[in-house]
This record gives structure tokens, sequence and C-alpha cells, in this order.
């Protein structure tokens, strides 16, 4: 939905075109963002925000996320993501963790799949940092998410998401370049989710991405996907996110991160095997994913 398109009161109701690609990669996406401009205009009438335009970059393919201002004058930031098995309980992980050190949850509607945040300022991703200087602030940040859940608790177990991404994986068999290693990375998705030396909450997806400067304090999170599992796991995410340091070094990279975790690091080798071998992925080539992998193999 372009500007042009729109009403001169609705020109902040646009769609990215990044957004718009990925929903119409399946029918539950799409239907999901032609039911989009409604929610939208709903929130914004229940909640009395002025609205921004949209974020717009190529990362936008999830959500559709916008500066905005209160009844108050405060700002804040609206969020309303397309629903996906990962991100189910992001707003009772905000609750969670209630700013320490994530953003803060103003309201949320989960009908809608929709947040109301704290807004990050000046809001620059942890990614225009040096990648050693990442891997200091990731581990600082995560070794303060990593809680033990109490007796009653609304988040699932890392072997639910697994589970999800091997049936996933299972079902792509006939494109696997290399069955032998998918098979071993499936295999090592049951045995590290069941050998966990101890269960915490996990953020799942806590890369530099994903990380804001902000005045509260210097970084917070956004966006997690709190599981239960094992902390070593949520390790990965960062790492992957360092292509060439781990196309360079895979082993010297996956010390370092995990010397700054305090963390076993045959473990995270492991779980990185375990993830370039046996993810689910929409093609199967024989890329860096492969080549990473194959460096790390048991």
């Amino acid at each position: 939905m372009s500007t042009s398109q729109l009403p001169s009161d609705e020109a902040w109701l646009t769609i990215p075109d990044s957004l718009a690609a990925s929903c119409q990669k399946t029918p539950e996406g799409a239907a999901w963002l032609e039911r989009l401009p409604g929610a939208l205009r709903e929130l914004r009438a229940r909640w009395s925000l002025q609205v921004e335009g949209p974020y717009d970059s190529p990362d936008v393919t999830a959500s559709w996320v916008a500066p905005v201002s209160r009844p108050d004058g405060r700002s804040a930031v609206l969020k309303l993501g397309l629903p996906h098995m990962e991100a189910d309980h992001e707003s009772d992980g905000l609750r969670y963790w209630d700013g320490d050190p994530t953003v803060f949850l103003i309201d949320s509607d989960d009908a809608l799949n929709a947040l109301l945040l704290e807004r990050c300022v000046p809001g620059t991703s942890l990614r225009r940092e040096s990648e050693p200087n990442q891997d200091v602030v990731i581990a600082d940040l995560l070794r303060r998410l990593w809680r033990t859940p109490g007796q009653v608790s609304p988040f699932r177990p890392l072997s639910t998401m697994l589970a999800t991404w091997s049936n996933q994986t299972l079902k792509q068999q006939r494109d696997w370049p290399d069955p032998g290693l998918v098979r071993d990375g499936l295999g090592l998705f049951s045995d590290l989710a069941a050998s966990s030396p101890e269960d915490v909450v996990l953020a799942t997806d806590l890369h530099a991405g994903n990380v804001l400067r902000a005045e509260r304090e210097p970084w917070l999170v956004i966006d997690p996907k709190p599981f239960v599992g094992d902390s070593a796991y949520d390790a990965t995410q960062h790492l992957l996110n360092c292509p060439d340091r781990m196309r360079q070094d895979p082993i010297g990279t996956v010390n370092r991160f995990t010397g700054l975790l305090g963390l076993d690091a045959e473990r995270v080798r492991l779980w990185m095997f375990a993830r370039t071998a046996a993810e689910p992925r929409d093609v199967w080539v024989d890329d860096d994913r492969w080549l990473l992998a194959r460096a790390l193999a048991p």
C-alpha cells in the first residue's frame, strides 16, 4: 500500500515492501497482511496514538513497527507482528523481564499480536559497533536474561521449537545435499535439549540487530522469543550473525564468545553444528551454512 493510494490523514498506513514480500510467501501471511490496516486503525483509535510512518529496511520482514506518541505526549513504539510459532510468547517475555534488560511493555493485544513498547532513543542498532564489541554487549545482556523459571511458567520448552524445526526439515528430505550431516544435526537437537545442565529462560533470537542504544540503559533488548532450555543454545544466534568471522575461524570465534558467557564451548559448538546442519530452510544448497556445518561437525 503506497502513500499515494492513501487519504492524507492515513499517510502513516504504508506497508514496507520487504514486509509485504515476506507475507506473500504463505497464505497465512497474505491473510494477515490483508487484515493489517484494519488492526492498525483499531489500535490507533483505542490507544489514542499519533502514528508516524513505519520503520522501513530490508530487515523488516515479520512485523509492522512505527514510532508513536501517546495521549500524554510520551513517545512509544507500536508493533504488530506476523503470527508465528517462535514469537507466540513475546508479550509474556517482556512482562517477565520487565525492562531488565528489555524494552518495557506498555500495553498489548494478544489477539491482534500487537505491542505498545518503550521507545529507545536514539535507537541505533548494536550492528553499528564492531563485532568484538558486539560480543561483549550481547554476552552481558544474555547473562542478565537467563533466569530460572518459576514453577508456573508460560514459556514452552526449547524442545518444542526444535521439534517443529525437525518436522519441517524432514519434509524437505529430498532436497538435503548431505543426508548424513542433516541426520547428525537432527539427532543433536534431541540430545542437547534433553541433556541441558540447567534450564533457564532463553531469548533465542538475540543478535546485534535486536539490541538498540537507549537512554535508560546503554543497550536494551527488543524482540525476545522466550523458551526454556539450555543457555548454550542462546549463544548461537549472535554467532550465526557473524558469518565472516565464523567462516575464517569458527572454533576460535565460538571459544571467544563462550568465554565471555562462561559457557561450555563444546556444547555451543555442537548447538552451532546442529543449527547449521539441520534447521529448515527455503532453499537447500551447498552454501556457507554447509561449509560451516562441516567445519563444526563432531
